[in-house]
């Protein structure tokens, strides 16, 4: 039988790592909480000493766990940056394999942040506008002077915007897919020599989100991004 066919037998480690698991996901353990001693994992499944360790270095890697030396292993706190992540590296070899992967980032990026801003302009607070206020400031202090700086600006501005709306997911989402195009496409986020015009955008982002106008901030942002992705082609 050619070996491609068989079965490979499961090791030991993925059985204890399934029933911690299972544990986790009944809520038998609560974030905060320790699990059992290495000792008493080894009596509870019957296995022995490197089956628990490799279990709980897997469930750590999955950001299920943190592991502290001389304690017992703690249950983490799932949060949707957290969540993102753990998929960093694969996204990073998807982008950097993938011009079609590229493309469809660009897309979901302009597809999200239209609904975004529109929740942010319906929701901004004084204060909401003030931060934006500021580092619209910030930006236009990097004018002509660091590309660097400029860009981590521009990309604050964007995030901000998606702390408006409250939701730590979108919060996530919005700082993932922005890094990830600042390694892959940095010329999304960045017109070399008109970084003026980007200012003028935002500004013009920030005053429809100031009049709490969803429909004038989703046509602002629309045009901002479609700006983005014209030159992008082209660069």
């Amino acid at each position: 039988m050619s070996d491609a066919l068989k079965i490979s037998r499961r090791k030991l480690s993925d059985d204890v790592f399934d029933r911690l698991y299972t544990m986790l996901l009944n809520g038998d353990y609560q974030p905060g909480d320790s699990l059992p001693s290495e000792r008493q994992l080894m009596e509870m499944f019957g296995v022995g000493r490197p089956a628990v360790r490799e279990a709980m270095q897997s469930l750590e890697r999955a950001g299920l766990v943190s592991i502290h030396h001389g304690q017992r292993p703690t249950v983490t706190m799932p949060t949707a940056s957290g969540v993102l992540s753990q998929i960093e590296l694969t996204a990073m070899h998807m982008l950097s394999s993938s011009p079609q992967s590229l493309e469809q980032l660009k897309e979901a990026r302009a597809f999200f942040e239209l609904g975004m801003v529109a929740r942010a302009a319906e929701k901004a607070s004084e204060g909401d506008i003030e931060r934006l206020e500021t580092l619209l400031e910030a930006q236009r202090a990097h004018l002509n002077g660091d590309a660097g700086a400029f860009i981590k600006a521009d990309m604050s501005f964007h995030v901000a915007i998606a702390k408006i709306t409250g939701n730590a997911i979108f919060i996530a989402v919005s700082n993932a897919m922005l890094d990830w195009l600042a390694n892959f496409h940095a010329s999304v986020l960045h017109w070399k020599g008109n970084e003026h015009v980007t200012l003028e955008e935002h500004a013009r982002i920030l005053e429809a989100i100031r009049h709490h106008d969803g429909d004038a901030a989703t046509d602002e942002m629309r045009a901002h991004l479609d700006r983005a992705g014209r030159l992008s082609v082209l660069t």
